[in-house]
C-alpha cells in the first residue's frame, strides 16, 4: 500500500519540481524581495567526477548513430546516482550539479558542526569506497576528488518576475572549492575551518605541506563507538532528514503533498523547458540527448567579495539583464555558481525546443550586450565571457528523487576556462568565430594560453563589437574564384545573368536580377562567377558582400557602394579619402555643405553653420540627391554593375535609395539573398515587383553535378557507386550539406584513397565485384588538377563502414534541429514518429504508430509539413523514383503579375485554399519522404531505446501483413516457400490455410470457380495422330490465339485489375521491415527480409541493389554462424544462389558456379566435381528421368512434396538452370557433359515439384540445350511436352500466365536459332498476352525481342510500331532497360537499315546522361551494345578519337560474358568495331596489323563455335569472318564464308544480313574504287522514317543504303 502510494507521490507534479531544487529552496521560507539574504551554519561537500567530458566527447564523435545520449545518460547516472543516494542517506541536501560534479550542504546549528563533520566525512569515505571495486565501463577512468569545509554560510536568491536563481556565498564556500583543487584521485580534504572544528579524536589525518587543510586518511572511532546511534542523533538536528513512517525514503520532499502555491513558487527555479517536461509527464530521459549548442560563460568579479548583502545587488541586476537578453534570442541561464573567482552565469542557446537560427551570432550579440552592460554595474570589478559551440551533452544528471539538468563536455570546460584565462573581454573558439559569418575585423586572434584540463582549444578570438564599422576595402565577396574549379550544375542561373546584361547593356533601363535561395546553395559562388563575366570595358563591377550586423546600420549598403563609386575603398588614411572626395563633389555640391559626407566617409570637412542647422531628415535627403547626381553622371562615362550578396541584410534606407535608383538611373543590381524572414519593407517589395527584375529561386544542383563536385573536392577520378548514392542523398542536391557529409566522412577516416587500375588488370572477386566507380563527366577531366593520368587516384571505403547507420555531421544536425524546435509539438511528434518508420514512409503505417491521432489531424499536419518542405508526397512508387533521379530545377518567379492578381477576401483566406488544396493532395497520395534524410536521422536520434523498440516492433506487425509479392503476382514470398522454410513470420497465416479454412466452411475457391466455368483442352484432342511439325505450328499459334481471345472476354478473376506493384512493396514493406528488425534486435528475422529483397531486385535486374543488401545479409549470417538449425543451413543455401545469380548476370561465370555449387551442397544436392562421379552421377539422373516421364500418371496422383520440401526444389532449380548456361558458355570438350547433366537434373527436380510451371520451364531450358548442341530430335520432343503440359493447364490467371511465358520463351527460342517468322508469329502473340496481364516487366522482354525479329526480317512498318510500343512502356513505367533496347535498335537502324528513326545526337545523349545508371552499368550486355554501335557509327566516319573512346569503354565489358541474346548481339557489334579498325591497321600498314588479324579472326571462330551462340548470329559473324579474310589476302576462306552466310540468311529468312552480303560480295569482286568517302555521302541523305512512310523515299533506295567495307587498300589478291 505504502509503495502504491509512493508511487502515487512521485507522479505528482510539485514532487517532479522538487526533484530538480534542494531542500533548502524546497522547505525554505524566503522574502519576496530580490535580491533576499539567509544566513546558517553548516557542513559542505564538493565532489567533483572527473572522467565524464572525456567520455562525452568520445560519444558526441561517434560514427554511427547507435552510440547516442541514452548510453552516455545510462553510464553518468549509474556513477552520479550512487553518488547522490549516499549523501542522501548521510542526509546531505545536494545544492547543486555542476556538469559532472556536485555540491552539498548539511545544515545544522554551530553546536551540531562537530559531530555532522565526522558524519559527512564518514560518507565521503564511503563514496570513494564505490569506485575501488568497480570495473569502469566503456573505457571510463573515473576519478573522484572530495573537499569539505564548515562554518559560516550566506544564501542569496535573485532574479526576475519568471525566473529565480539562488547562490550559496562565503567563506565556507570559497574554502570548499579550494580544499577539493588541493585533492588527488580518492582524497578527502578537510578546508583548514573545518578541521578546526571537527572531533580531530575521530579522523587521521596527513599534514599537507604548505598548506592549512589537512587529507583524511580514515576514521578511527574508539572501540566503543556505535556509529548507527551515533549518526541517529545527529540526524535528529536534520530538519528534513526522513524519519517515522518516511525512514525508508531518501529524501522527505518525495512525500510533497499538492499546494498551487508553493508550486507555483517552486516553477520560478526550474527551467521552461523542463517544467513542459513535466507538465506532458514525459519519461525523464527525453531530454537527454547529445545536442550542438553554444555556450556563454559569464563572470562576475566584484571589487568587495565578502557579504552577499554587498554584492547582492549588483548580482541581482546583472541577472536580471543577463535574462532580458537571452530571453530575446532564445537562450537561458542553465547555471549559477559562486567560488573564490566570482559568481559565474553558465548560459546556453539550442536546448531543446530552443534552437534558432544564427545561434552562434544571437549568441556573441548577447555577450557583447551583457558584458557592455556589467561593466557599468556599480561594485562589479572586471567582466570576463568566453563563447565556445560544438555538441555537448544536455540532459538530466542525477537520482531519481534528486536531479538536475545540465550540459557536460568539452566545449563547456572551454568556455569557463577561456573566461578565465583571459579577463575582462569577451572570447570565443574557431568554431564560434567561423559559424558567426560576421566579417573578420570583428575579431582579433588572442595569444594561446595554456588552460588547466584543456589539451587543445584552438585558436581563441576576442570580439571587439558587433557595431559595423566602415572598414572600406573590406566588404567585398567572401568568396574568391578558383579557375580550375568550374562552377558546377549553374548553367541555368548563369544564362538569366546572360540574358539581363544582354538587355542592360542594349537598352538605356535598369535591371535588377535577385538570386534567392536558402544557405548552402551556393548563392556567392554564383556571384563570383558573375562578377568574373561581368567584367568589360565599357562598365564597372562592384561586389560586396552584407553581414547581418549589416540590416541594423542606417544606409550601410548605400554607403559601401558609393565609396567604391568614389574611389575611396582603396584610400588609405582619412586625408587621402577626404582629398579625393573634394575633386569629386566640388562641382556637384556646394563646400559649405561638404561636411555633410563627415560621418558617412569618415572624413573631417569643417562644419558649416547651415549644415549645423539641418535636420537630419534634410542632412538625409541632401546626401541622397548628391548620390543620385554623382552616379548620373558617372553612368554616363561608364555603366555600372553592382553585385550585393546577403541581399537580405540590406537597410531599409538602402532600399528605398536603390528603388528610386533603378527608376532614375541605368544600372545594373544582381543580387543573392536567403528568403525573407519578416515581410519585405516597401522599396523592397516595389523592387522584387519591378518590371525590369528578374527574381530566380534557387534549385538544388543534380546528383550528376554532385558527384562531379565531390570528385574535384577531392582530387580523385572516381568514388565508390555507393558513396555517390549517399553523397546525392544526403546532400539533397544542396552543395554546403554535401562539404559537411564528406567533411565527416574525412573526420571518421572513412575515406581512403588509391590508385586507380584498369578494369581489365583487376582481379575479380565478391568484394570487388561492384568496384565500378562512378566517375565525373568527360569534360571535367581538365579540372582535376593536372594528375597524370598513370598517377590517377580514385576514393574508395573503408572495410566495414554502413554508410546508412553514420550520423549526421553537427553542422546538419544543427539546421535540422532548428527546423524541428521551430514546429508545434504535435508536429515534432509526428515527425519523429515518421523518422522511426524510416525515410519512406506510407500515410498508413504513420496512422497506425501516432499515438491518440485521428486522420484529419494527420492529414492536416502533413500537409503543413510538405508545405515546410519538411516532407514530400507521392501517389505511388514510380512518381518517388522519378523524383529521386532528378532534383527540382530553378525557376523564376513574376512577382509583379502575382501582385495584379486580385486577393480573395485577403491574405489568411488565399492562405488556408492553400492548405486546403495541399491537404486533399496527401489524401491523393500514399507514400510519404522526407526532403531531407539528415531531418529523418536528426529526429530518429531523439527517441530513446526503449520508445524506439516499442515503435519498431509497432511498424513490424503492420508491415509484415503486406511482407510478399503484390496480388497480380500471386502474393508468395520473393525466394518461393521461403517463410515456410524458415517459419519466422509475426504474421503466420498464409493464403493456404485461409483456403483450407474456406474449403472447411464449405466455400468453393476462386480457382474451383474457374475451373467449372472454363472447359479445359484434352492432350488426346491435340496430338491424337502424327502431325508435322508444320501443323503442330499451326496447332500451337491457333491454341494461343484462342487463349488470347478468351482473355479479352474473360472475368477479372483472370486479367488483373492493376499492373505489378512489387517494386513498390520492395520499398515500402520489405526493405523497412528488414531495417526495423534488425533495429529491434531480430537478426534471423532480419535476414530473412534481406534475402527477400535481393530476390526481388535480381527480379527487377538490379544487380547493384541486390549485391548490397547480400552483404548485410552476410553480415548477419556471420553473426548468426552458431546456429546450425535447418532454417540456418536454407537461409545459406538461399544466400549462396541469390550470390550467384547476381554473379552471373554480371558475367562472373566461375565466381557464379563457385557459389552455385555451395548452394547446392547446402541443399544436400552435390554436383559432381570430377568425371567419374560425373558419369555416375549422370547415369542416376537418366534412370530418374525415365522413371518420372513413365511415370508421369502415377506422379501426379501421389500427393505434392511439403512446403519445406518445395523450398528446397525451387533453389536447386535456380541453381542447375544457371549452372548448365554457365557450363555451356566453356569450350572445354568434357565441359558439355556437365552443361547436359545440369540441364537433366533441372528437369528432373522440376518434375519432382509437380508445379506446372517448374517442369515446362525445365522442359524449354532442356529444349534450348539441345537446340544449342544440336540434338532436334530430342529438343522437339521437349517442346512438345511443354505444350502437352499447358494445353491441360486451367483457363484461371496462373495458368494464363505459365502459357505467355510458353509463347514468350519460344519466341525467343525461336529467334535464337534463326526461325525469325515462328519467333515474329510467337513473340505477336506473347506481346497481347503480357498487355492484357499487365506485367511490364515480362512485356518489355518480349517487345526487344520481337523488334530484332522484325529488325532482320526487314519488316519496317511493323518494327516502327513495335519501337512505340515499347517506347511508351518505358516511358510508362520509367524503365530503363526497355529504353536503352529501344536506342539500341535506334542506331542498328541507323547503321543497317538506311533511315533514321531517332537521330544520332539523341542516341548518344542517353547514353552520356543514362551510362551510370546502375542497372544498365551493373549488368551484362546492354551498355556493350550501345557502346559498340557508337564506336562502329565513329569508326565508319574514321573519326578514330572518338572510336577509341566507346570501343575502350566496351572493351572494359567484353570480359562478362553470359549465354544470352543480347551479349550475343553486343559482342558482334564489338567484333565488328574491331574489323573496322584493323581494316584502318592495315591500311596504315601498322606492324601488328597481321596478328590482329589472325587473333580477330580466332575470336570470331570461337565465338561460332561456342555452344550459347545462337544460330542466328551466324551469318553476322561469317560475314565479319569473309571480310578479314579478304583484308588478310585469304580469298578462298573469304568465298568460303560469304557462301556459308548466305545459305545461312536463306534458310533463316534474315533479309537484313542476305541484302548486305550481296552487297559487299558485289563491292568486293568488283574492279570500281572508292573515289570518296561515300558513307559519309550516305549519312547526310539518310531520310527519316516519316519520309519513308509518306513515300518520298523508295524502299528499294533503302535497302541499298548500306556501309560497303573497303578492300580495295591491298593489290587484288585472286
Amino acid at each position: 500500500m505504502n509503495t502504491r502510494r509512493e508511487l502515487e507521490s512521485q507522479d505528482r507534479a510539485i514532487v517532479r519540481i522538487a526533484a530538480h531544487l534542494p531542500d533548502l529552496i524546497v522547505y525554505g521560507d524566503f522574502s519576496p524581495e530580490r535580491p533576499s539574504v539567509d544566513n546558517f551554519d553548516g557542513v559542505l561537500m564538493f565532489v567533483d567526477i572527473s572522467g565524464f567530458t572525456a567520455m562525452t566527447e568520445k560519444f558526441s564523435t561517434a560514427m554511427y548513430m547507435d552510440r547516442g545520449a541514452e548510453q552516455l545518460v545510462e553510464i553518468l547516472n549509474h556513477y552520479i546516482s550512487a553518488i547522490a543516494e549516499k549523501v542522501l542517506i548521510f542526509g546531505g541536501d545536494i545544492l547543486k550539479f555542476a556538469g559532472d560534479a556536485l555540491l552539498a550542504l548539511w545544515k545544522v546549528e554551530r553546536r551540531q558542526l562537530k559531530n555532522i563533520i565526522t558524519v559527512v566525512i564518514k560518507c565521503s569515505l564511503e563514496i570513494h569506497g564505490l569506485f575501488e571495486t568497480q570495473e569502469s565501463e566503456e573505457g571510463l577512468d573515473i576519478r573522484v576528488k572530495i573537499g569539505l569545509a564548515a562554518g559560516h554560510i550566506s544564501m542569496l536568491v535573485f532574479g526576475d518576475e519568471t525566473r529565480n536563481y539562488f547562490l550559496v556565498i562565503g567563506q565556507a564556500v570559497d574554502d570548499v572549492r579550494l580544499a577539493q583543487n588541493m585533492a588527488q584521485v580518492n582524497d578527502v580534504i578537510l578546508s583548514p575551518n573545518c578541521w578546526q572544528l571537527c572531533d580531530r579524536s575521530m579522523i587521521e589525518i596527513e599534514r599537507i605541506p604548505d598548506q592549512r587543510a589537512v587529507k583524511v586518511n580514515f576514521l578511527k572511532p574508539p572501540p566503543s563507538f556505535n556509529f548507527d546511534e551515533f549518526f541517529t542523533k545527529c540526524m535528529a538536528f536534520m530538519d528534513y532528514y526522513p524519519s517515522g513512517d518516511h525512514k525508508n525514503l531518501l529524501r522527505l520532499a518525495c512525500m510533497l503533498e499538492s499546494d498551487p502555491e508553493l508550486e507555483l513558487s517552486l516553477q520560478k527555479y526550474v527551467m521552461e523547458s523542463i517544467l513542459k517536461q513535466i507538465d506532458d509527464k514525459q519519461l525523464r530521459g527525453y531530454l537527454s540527448e547529445l545536442r550542438p549548442v553554444t555556450v556563454m560563460f559569464v563572470n562576475l568579479m566584484f571589487k568587495d567579495q565578502d557579504k552577499a548583502e554587498v554584492i547582492g545587488s549588483a548580482i541581482q541586476d546583472a541577472c536580471v539583464h543577463i535574462n532580458s537578453v537571452l530571453r530575446v534570442f532564445r537562450g537561458q541561464i542553465n547555471k549559477v555558481f559562486m567560488f573564490d573567482k566570482g559568481c559565474s552565469f553558465l548560459c546556453v542557446f539550442g536546448f531543446p525546443g530552443e534552437k534558432a537560427p544564427d545561434e552562434v551570432t544571437h549568441a556573441l550579440e548577447s555577450a557583447v550586450d551583457i558584458f557592455d552592460f556589467c561593466s557599468q554595474v556599480h561594485k562589479i570589478r572586471t567582466v570576463s565571457i568566453g563563447v565556445t559551440s560544438g555538441i555537448v551533452f544536455c540532459g538530466i544528471v542525477g537520482h531519481s528523487v534528486r536531479h538536475e539538468y545540465t550540459v557536460i563536455g568539452q566545449k563547456v570546460n572551454i568556455a569557463a576556462r577561456m573566461m578565465m584565462y583571459y579577463p575582462g573581454i569577451v572570447t570565443c573558439d574557431s568554431v564560434t568565430y567561423n559559424g558567426s559569418n560576421l566579417p573578420t575585423y570583428f575579431f582579433k586572434e588572442l595569444p594561446k594560453k595554456v588552460m588547466k584540463g584543456v589539451a587543445d582549444s584552438g585558436p581563441v578570438y576576442q570580439c571587439l563589437g558587433l557595431n559595423e564599422k566602415v572598414m572600406f576595402g573590406m566588404a567585398y565577396l567572401i568568396c574568391n574564384r578558383n579557375e580550375r574549379y568550374p562552377l558546377l550544375g549553374r548553367e541555368e542561373e548563369i544564362k538569366y545573368f546572360m540574358g539581363t546584361m544582354k538587355k542592360f547593356l542594349m537598352s538605356n533601363c535598369s535591371q535588377v536580377l535577385m538570386y534567392e535561395g536558402v544557405s548552402g546553395y551556393g548563392k556567392s559562388q554564383i556571384l563570383v562567377e558573375i562578377e568574373y563575366l561581368a567584367q568589360g570595358e565599357n562598365h564597372r563591377t562592384i561586389a560586396i558582400a552584407l553581414t547581418k550586423i549589416s540590416f541594423n546600420q542606417n544606409f550601410y549598403t548605400i554607403q559601401i557602394l558609393m565609396a567604391n563609386v568614389l574611389g575611396l575603398d582603396t584610400c588609405k588614411h582619412y586625408k587621402e579619402r577626404q582629398s579625393n572626395l573634394q575633386n569629386k563633389v566640388k562641382s556637384l555640391l556646394d563646400e559649405k555643405f561638404h561636411c555633410l559626407l563627415n560621418d558617412i566617409f569618415h572624413v573631417q570637412f569643417p562644419i558649416s553653420r547651415e549644415v549645423s542647422k539641418m535636420s537630419t531628415i534634410r542632412k538625409q535627403k541632401q546626401l541622397e540627391a548628391l548620390f543620385m547626381k554623382i552616379l548620373e553622371q558617372t553612368v554616363k562615362e561608364e555603366r555600372i554593375i553592382f553585385i550585393i550578396d546577403e541581399g537580405q541584410f540590406i537597410d531599409s534606407a538602402s532600399w528605398t535609395f536603390m528603388e528610386k535608383l533603378i527608376r532614375s538611373v541605368p544600372i545594373f543590381i544582381i543580387m543573392s539573398l536567403s528568403p525573407f524572414v519578416n515581410i519585405p519593407c516597401a522599396a523592397a517589395s516595389a523592387i522584387m515587383k519591378n518590371r525590369n527584375t528578374t527574381y530566380v529561386t534557387l534549385g538544388p544542383v543534380q546528383p550528376k553535378d554532385i558527384l562531379n563536385k565531390v570528385c574535384l573536392d577531392l582530387s580523385v577520378r572516381g568514388i565508390p557507386k555507393e558513396l555517390d548514392t549517399y553523397l546525392a542523398e544526403g546532400s539533397c542536391g544542396i552543395p554546403f550539406y554535401c562539404e559537411e557529409l564528406l567533411k565527416n566522412l574525412d573526420h571518421h577516416r572513412v575515406l581512403i584513397f588509391q590508385a586507380m587500375e584498369s578494369e581489365e588488370k583487376t582481379n575479380v572477386t565478391w568484394n570487388n565485384l561492384f568496384k565500378n566507380f562512378a566517375k565525373p563527366k568527360e569534360d571535367l577531366k581538365m579540372f582535376t588538377f593536372g594528375v597524370e593520368e598513370e598517377n590517377e587516384e580514385v576514393c574508395n571505403l573503408a572495410s566495414g563502414v554502413r554508410l546508412k547507420n553514420l550520423s549526421p555531421p553537427a553542422s546538419l544536425k544543427e539546421i535540422s534541429l532548428v527546423q524541428l524546435d521551430s514546429m508545434s509539438l504535435s508536429h515534432q511528434m509526428l515527425v519523429r514518429c515518421a523518422a522511426i518508420i524510416g525515410l519512406t514512409f506510407t500515410t498508413e503505417l504513420l496512422f497506425e504508430i501516432l499515438p491518440c491521432w485521428d486522420m484529419k489531424m494527420m492529414i492536416n499536419a502533413l500537409a503543413t509539413l510538405v508545405e515546410s518542405n519538411i516532407f514530400d508526397c507521392f501517389q505511388n512508387g514510380k512518381e518517388l523514383r522519378m523524383a529521386l533521379e532528378k532534383n527540382a530545377a530553378s525557376f523564376e518567379v513574376n512577382y509583379r503579375s502575382l501582385s495584379l492578381k486580385p486577393l480573395i477576401e485577403g491574405m489568411d483566406h488565399g492562405e488556408e485554399e492553400e492548405l486546403r488544396e495541399l491537404e486533399s493532395e496527401v489524401i491523393q497520395c500514399h507514400i510519404i519522404r522526407f526532403c531531407s534524410p539528415m531531418m529523418q536521422k536528426t529526429a530518429y536520434e531523439l527517441w530513446l531505446k526503449d520508445q524506439k523498440k516499442a515503435m519498431h516492433l509497432k511498424c513490424a506487425r503492420f508491415l509484415e501483413e503486406n511482407a510478399h509479392r503484390c496480388d497480380p503476382c500471386r502474393s508468395g514470398d520473393f525466394v518461393p516457400f521461403h517463410h515456410f522454410a524458415v517459419d519466422i513470420r509475426l504474421n503466420t497465416l498464409d493464403l493456404d490455410n485461409i483456403r483450407k479454412m474456406a474449403k472447411s466452411h464449405g466455400f468453393q475457391t476462386e480457382e474451383e470457380i474457374t475451373f467449372s466455368r472454363i472447359e479445359t483442352s484434352k492432350k488426346s484432342e491435340i496430338f491424337s495422330e502424327n502431325l508435322s511439325s508444320e501443323e503442330i505450328r499451326e496447332k500451337i499459334l491457333s491454341f494461343f490465339d484462342i487463349i488470347i481471345t478468351k482473355m479479352r472476354t474473360s472475368e477479372d478473376y483472370v486479367i488483373p485489375l492493376e499492373s505489378c506493384q512489387c517494386e513498390e512493396i520492395l520499398e515500402i514493406v520489405i526493405m523497412p521491415l528488414a531495417h526495423h528488425f534488425l533495429a529491434l534486435g531480430e537478426n534471423n528475422k532480419a535476414l530473412y527480409y534481406f534475402l527477400e529483397l535481393v530476390s526481388a531486385y535480381l527480379v527487377l535486374d538490379d544487380n547493384y541493389m541486390a549485391y548490397l543488401y547480400l552483404n548485410e545479409g552476410e553480415r548477419l549470417l556471420k553473426i548468426l554462424k552458431k546456429d546450425k538449425s535447418w532454417s540456418k543451413t536454407f537461409e545459406w543455401a538461399t544466400f549462396f544462389t541469390l550470390k550467384g545469380q547476381v554473379c552471373f548476370n554480371m558475367g562472373q561465370m566461375v565466381l557464379a558456379k563457385k557459389m552455385l555449387r555451395k548452394a547446392l551442397k547446402l541443399l544436400n544436392r552435390i554436383f559432381p566435381y570430377n568425371l567419374i562421379s560425373l558419369f555416375l552421377q549422370t547415369r542416376v539422373e537418366k534412370n530418374r528421368h525415365f522413371h518420372y516421364v513413365n511415370q508421369n500418371q502415377q506422379a501426379q496422383e501421389s500427393s505434392p512434396p511439403g512446403k519445406k520440401r518445395l523450398a528446397q526444389l525451387y533453389q536447386q532449380t535456380t541453381c542447375f538452370s544457371l549452372l548448365w548456361q554457365i557450363y555451356s558458355l566453356n569450350f572445354f570438350f568434357h565441359y558439355k557433359y556437365y552443361c547436359h547433366l545440369a540441364a537433366l537434373m533441372q528437369v528432373n527436380t522440376a518434375l519432382e515439384t509437380q508445379d506446372d510451371f517448374q517442369i515446362i520451364k525445365a522442359y524449354l531450358d532442356y529444349s534450348l540445350y539441345q537446340h544449342l548442341a544440336g540434338y532436334q530430335d530430342v529438343w522437339f520432343k521437349y517442346e512438345v511436352m511443354a505444350m502437352k503440359q499447358i494445353f491441360n493447364l486451367p483457363l484461371k490467371r496462373e495458368g494464363v500466365e505459365i502459357m505467355t511465358y510458353v509463347a514468350d520463351r519460344l519466341g525467343y527460342i525461336k529467334l535464337l536459332m534463326g526461325h525469325l517468322d515462328l519467333a515474329i508469329d510467337l513473340g505477336s502473340r506473347a506481346h497481347k498476352m503480357w498487355s492484357l496481364l499487365r506485367n511490364p516487366s515480362k512485356h518489355y522482354l518480349v517487345l526487344c525481342w520481337l523488334c530484332k525479329s522484325l529488325f532482320l526480317k526487314n519488316r519496317y512498318k511493323q518494327l516502327i510500331q513495335v519501337l512505340g510500343w515499347l517506347w511508351d512502356l518505358s516511358v510508362a513505367e520509367e524503365h530503363i532497360f526497355s529504353r536503352a533496347f529501344f536506342y539500341f535498335i535506334c542506331l542498328d537502324v541507323m547503321l543497317y537499315s538506311g533511315f533514321v528513326y531517332r537521330p544520332f545526337e539523341e542516341c548518344l545523349q542517353f547514353i552520356h546522361q543514362n551510362e551510370d545508371n546502375r542497372i544498365l552499368k551493373f549488368q551484362s550486355g546492354m551498355l556493350l551494345g550501345l557502346y559498340s554501335c557508337i564506336a562502329i557509327w565513329y569508326a565508319r566516319l574514321q573519326e578514330w578519337n572518338s572510336f577509341h573512346v566507346f570501343s575502350n569503354r566496351a572493351k572494359n565489358l567484353v570480359s562478362r560474358r553470359t549465354p544470352t541474346a543480347l551479349y550475343c548481339i553486343s559482342i558482334s557489334r564489338y567484333m565488328e568495331g574491331q574489323v573496322l579498325y584493323l581494316q584502318k591497321q592495315i591500311e596504315e600498314q601498322s606492324e601488328n596489323a597481321q596478328d590482329s588479324g589472325v587473333d580477330l579472326l580466332k575470336n570470331l571462330e570461337n565465338l561460332v563455335a561456342q555452344n550459347t551462340t545462337g544460330p542466328v548470329f551466324y551469318p553476322r559473324l561469317y560475314h565479319l569472318m569473309a571480310y578479314v579474310c579478304i583484308l588478310m589476302g585469304e580469298g578462298q576462306n573469304c568465298d568460303l564464308f560469304l557462301n556459308t552466310a548466305l545459305q545461312l540468311c536463306e534458310t533463316q529468312g534474315n533479309v537484313l544480313e542476305k541484302c548486305w552480303l550481296n552487297m559487299s560480295k558485289e563491292w568486293w569482286y568488283s574492279n570500281s574504287e572508292l573515289t570518296e568517302d561515300q558513307w559519309l555521302q550516305t549519312l547526310l541523305n539518310l531520310p527519316s522514317w516519316e519520309k519513308v512512310v509518306s513515300g518520298k523515299v523508295n524502299m528499294q533506295d533503302i535497302q541499298k543504303s548500306k556501309f560497303l567495307m573497303k578492300v580495295n587498300i591491298l593489290d587484288n589478291p585472286f
